[in-house]
């Protein structure tokens, strides 16, 4: 056994036995749906697809983070066991959860000097976040210490790529990221943006695609060109989906056919109801390693 802690949020999105069967521990963000206060506890209080069909029939949804108290008083079961922790946050580009990390690590090591907490920025988000926490485990589960996952954690994460297209413009229109009128003119055209990470953990719009079936086969050509290796990838690869597991499936299927040589199936997780409660449905996110995010 470690004598450290893997842990992250809850916004990596992948299942709670994903998480227990990997021994990665996790804490959960929280949202609101119309005025109700939930756990983003991986679609346990509230089923995904319920959660989903709420969304597209009006409810409204906030979210927020793990603040400080939380994260000292979660951090602290371990260090009580005798145990380090090494703990992924979710990207800096689109919460502010590393800072309450930062504090809560701050606050405990004047309690209990001789235990260390490594807190790293992922940078990433989604299933992509949890892709890399795979990794990480993988290394642990190999015999490297504490310190060198978190070393690998910082030297390779900006590899991990993700790449998002949303048929839905809804939420996109209500949380400011694209204007009414954009949004009436892309529903009308049938556009679907195609977004991705960049270097600083941000969602950037990088296309505009007509029709969702091109956009399907852009999002797998984008992996053709960034993935490590091209057609030879070999790593693992995750989706996640908000409420439209058919666009997600032929977005894989296109993957596997493509890819020969995958690290297994293409694995489809949901997107969590904290980025869920942005996206709404209609998002298909695509995770891979490759060429080191520059932009």
């Amino acid at each position: 056994m470690s004598d450290y802690i893997l842990s992250c949020c809850s916004t990596a999105d992948l299942t709670k036995e994903h998480f227990e069967k990997r021994g990665i521990s996790y804490i959960c963000f929280h949202y609101q749906m119309d005025g109700k206060q939930y756990t983003d506890n991986l679609g346990q209080s509230m089923p995904f697809e319920k959660f989903y069909q709420a969304m597209a029939d009006g409810a409204e949804t906030k979210t927020s983070q793990v603040n400080a108290e939380e994260y000292q008083a979660y951090f602290e079961t371990f260090l009580k066991q005798g145990k380090d922790v090494l703990h992924v946050c979710l990207s800096s580009g689109i919460s502010g959860a590393i800072n309450s990390a930062m504090i809560a690590k701050e606050e405990l090591s004047q309690k209990y000097p001789k235990r260390q907490i490594l807190v790293v920025d992922s940078l990433g988000a989604s299933s992509g976040y949890g892709l890399l926490m795979d990794q990480l485990a993988d290394l642990r589960d190999q015999g490297q210490s504490l310190q060198q996952v978190y070393d690998w954690a910082e030297q390779h994460k900006l590899e991990l790529n993700h790449w998002f297209f949303s048929t839905d413009l809804t939420f996109y229109i209500k949380g400011g990221r694209i204007s009414k009128t954009a949004g009436f003119i892309g529903g009308v055209l049938n556009i679907c943006p195609l977004l991705n990470m960049d270097d600083q953990g941000r969602l950037i719009p990088r296309f505009k695609i007509r029709t969702k079936k091109k956009v399907i086969r852009t999002i797998v050509d984008k992996m053709e060109e960034y993935a490590r290796d091209g057609r030879d990838y070999s790593g693992k690869c995750y989706i996640s989906q908000s409420g439209c597991y058919e666009d997600a499936r032929a977005v894989a299927d296109l993957v596997e056919a493509r890819f020969p040589h995958l690290n297994g199936k293409v694995l489809i997780n949901y997107v969590g109801t904290t980025i869920g409660s942005h996206t709404g449905p209609g998002t298909v996110a695509l995770f891979f390693w490759g060429k080191k995010r520059t932009e």
